[in-house]
């Protein structure tokens, strides 16, 4: 029997209905649970075919045992050597390389000293820094958030330079982005599952949390959705997620990737909604069910992207073979109200339900 473990912290209601999908489709010597570990010892396998991991990056014990069982032969979703390596500044980068459009952004030192460290630490970087080529470059009004960071921690819109300074004071020893602000037309939350489903939700972020998805805006055009969805599988690709969202926001008709290193999206049933809860649920359980079915124990079953792939071959990163992009299943979130109704999505939802049921 082949067992698929999902590992996670405080959501609930995604683990569960994750578990029960894949049990409930009775696949063939497969079966799904939570992942139980009571002892770690070093390469001795957790028992677990395929393991989906939700919570690891905020637990270290949690990374170290999931490179542990990788090295035993577990499918990691997503690969937990590539996820201690990755962070956004180097995303950017890569995207640029890429061709994807991203917002101008330069990476900051630390106002703080790490622990220990001291000034001759530092010799190689200049002092002050060259502010005003980094402030012509990304210009004002500007973001600042934290280069490996996520759930919206630590981010500080910037009017000016003396706003900066103010906020720059107060992130301590956190390496921070300087972003360029887009300001958009339209915005765009993509889930991508095994590089090659993709889930397609227009997002409001300036919405309060719940009602991010309830955004009352006109349906995308298809060449938009189009243009998404090929930035969405190539960015994927290359970084080697299994499990992964990308944000966009739209300027002048150019979709600009915001946010995608996401390996742990939100997925709770409360924020993204019923529709999209199915769609991540089931994708989710189908894929791992397609890696369980193709995982060899004591071999590496870990996905691997582009970038490591092409580095390792010695190749061009932008190979003929590695650019392409594999056929996709892409499905876009449908929009079935106004912006008036935002106000009160609880009783059109009832509303809706009761309707249905006559």
């Amino acid at each position: 029997m082949k067992k698929i473990g999902i590992l996670f912290g405080q959501e609930n209601s995604f683990p569960q209905a994750f578990v029960d999908r894949i049990n409930e489709k009775a696949e063939k010597n497969i079966s799904a649970e939570f992942v139980r570990i009571d002892k770690m010892m070093q390469g001795e396998p957790l028992g677990y075919s395929v393991i989906v991991d939700r919570i690891s990056q905020d637990v270290p014990f949690y990374r170290a045992s999931l490179k542990n069982a990788a090295i035993t032969g577990t499918a990691v979703i997503n690969n937990p050597f590539w996820w201690s390596a990755d962070e956004k500044f180097f995303n950017n980068a890569l995207a640029v390389k890429l061709g994807v459009p991203v917002p101008k952004t330069v990476l900051l030192p630390s106002k703080d000293h790490p622990a220990s460290t001291t000034d001759r630490s530092f010799r190689n970087l200049a002092f002050p820094l060259d502010w005003d080529a980094i402030f012509d470059y990304v210009g004002f009004p500007a973001y600042m958030k934290p280069f490996d960071g996520g759930g919206w921690r630590d981010v500080y819109k910037i009017s000016d330079k003396d706003d900066l300074w103010d906020k720059f004071a107060q992130t301590g020893q956190l390496v921070m982005l300087l972003q360029e602000e887009i300001i958009f037309d339209d915005y765009f939350r993509c889930y991508c599952i095994g590089g090659k489903h993709v889930r397609i939700m227009q997002y409001e972020p300036r919405n309060p949390h719940h009602l991010r998805y309830e955004h009352g805006k006109a349906p995308a055009s298809k060449k938009m959705l189009d243009t998404i969805t090929k930035y969405v599988l190539q960015l994927n690709k290359y970084l080697g997620y299994d499990f992964n969202t990308v944000e966009f926001a739209v300027r002048d008709g150019i979709p600009y990737a915001i946010d995608f290193c996401n390996p742990a999206p939100d997925a709770e049933v409360t924020s993204v909604g019923e529709d999209n809860f199915e769609w991540v649920v089931e994708t989710a359980a189908s894929y791992a069910i397609e890696r369980a079915k193709a995982q060899k124990d004591n071999r590496d079953n870990l996905t691997w992207g582009e970038y490591v792939k092409t580095g390792a071959a010695g190749k061009p990163l932008m190979g003929t073979a590695a650019a392409k992009t594999a056929e996709a299943d892409v499905s876009a979130g449908k929009v079935d109200h106004a912006i008036t109704d935002e106000a009160k999505p609880k009783k059109k939802a009832a509303a809706t339900k009761k309707a249905a049921k006559k």
